[in-house]
């Protein structure tokens, strides 16, 4: 998609305030790739926070580490270190922890000592000691920890928040939810222009988490309506950013989301048309965009998207008809073959001897 000055008329490309594009990044999001189902293998150097945490940084962060009583949000992978046994998995469950330092449960001691280390953006594999794990009881419900379990952590500090002093989600109203979550959109805005990407997207995951889904469930009438008006433009930043990320699996599963609540969202099914075109999934795309097309008829990065794909089209069908003129052209003539002199005369010489020993023959009779 074209970028638009803020002057200019917007198209869906651009929302002002509500919405902004990333058309050049460096950022993956997403989750962390792993070779095995085991704890990930990392040559980093060895940190000791504690007696019983140590850690090693996986990938650097940026900006301060959390002070006490920040509101932490996070993804983690959990093993225990004897078994290998994998007991808990945010990213598979697509639901980030929000975890308030110095407030947190008894089994996340060790974990929270480690998130207090880290910067915003940061992924490292933490070791902590059963006494400030699951303890020496373990725990046998959900999740199941053996007792005296050591624990292995995989953790990445998506972002954290000082401003409310250790006030959760669930502790703030409906209004106070909104508020926070319309503040960390507009700071991925801004750090999006300063072209700080990565900040950008982790502020609008943020933005997203601060609106889960048994919040939402909750809302109606006006309030669902604020709601989706933050969350909704985050989802579609990010798969614009996405986009130009080449993570077109994650960048549709964004667009999903919307669609989800707006079937006729133009933007959503326009960024999820292009990303479905960059996977070679043409026909989806073409749906997508002939879609948003009938809801966006002047928008004229609909038109060349669509054009793009006819061009494809027979780039396509040229290829395909140059294959099948090789497989099914005219038969090749027979190439003629050469002439062997010395067996032509010697079947002329058996020939002349045959005629003349007929003739002798029929003298003789």
């Amino acid at each position: 998609m074209e970028d638009v000055p803020e002057q200019q008329t917007q198209s869906l490309e651009e929302d002002g305030e509500t919405e902004i594009v990333a058309e050049n990044a460096a950022f993956v999001k997403g989750e962390p790739l792993q070779e095995g189902i085991g704890p990930p293998k990392v040559d980093s150097q060895v940190i000791d926070l504690h007696e019983k945490v140590r850690k090693q940084i996986m990938k650097e962060g940026h900006g301060l580490i959390p002070s006490k009583y920040s509101t932490c949000f996070l993804h983690y992978r959990a093993w225990t270190e004897s078994t290998q046994h994998k007991f808990e998995d945010t990213w598979h469950e697509q639901r980030p922890l929000e975890l308030v330092l110095g407030k947190e449960k008894k089994e996340m001691e060790g974990l929270a000592i480690g998130v207090a280390s880290m910067k915003s953006g940061e992924r490292a594999l933490l070791r902590v000691g059963w006494e400030l794990g699951y303890g020496k009881e373990g725990s046998f419900s959900f999740p199941n920890v053996p007792a005296m379990a050591d624990l292995i952590y995989e953790v990445e500090l998506i972002g954290f928040d000082e401003t409310k002093e250790g006030k959760a989600r669930g502790d703030m109203t409906v209004e106070e939810r909104i508020g926070a979550a319309d503040r960390r959109k507009m700071d991925g805005n801004v750090l999006f222009r300063e072209e700080k990407l990565e900040e950008a997207v982790q502020q609008y995951e943020m933005a997203i988490a601060y609106m889960g889904d048994d919040f939402m469930f909750q809302l109606f009438g006006k309030y669902r309506d604020m709601a989706l008006a933050v969350k909704n433009p985050c989802h579609l930043n990010m798969a614009a950013c996405l986009i130009k990320l080449k993570c077109y699996e994650e960048a549709i599963g964004q667009c999903s989301i919307v669609l989800a609540e707006d079937e006729n969202n133009a933007k959503a099914l326009f960024r999820r048309g292009k990303a479905r075109a960059e996977l070679g999934q043409t026909e989806a795309a073409r749906e997508d965009f002939l879609k948003a097309q009938k809801f966006a008829p002047e928008d004229k990065a609909i038109g060349k998207e669509l054009r793009l794909l006819a061009e494809q089209d027979k780039v396509v069908y040229q290829k395909q008809k140059e294959l099948y003129k090789g497989i099914f052209g005219p038969r090749p003539e027979p190439k003629p073959q050469k002439t062997n002199w010395l067996i032509c005369i010697w079947q002329w010489l058996l020939a002349l001897f045959y005629r003349l020993f007929r003739f002798e023959r029929y003298k003789a009779e």
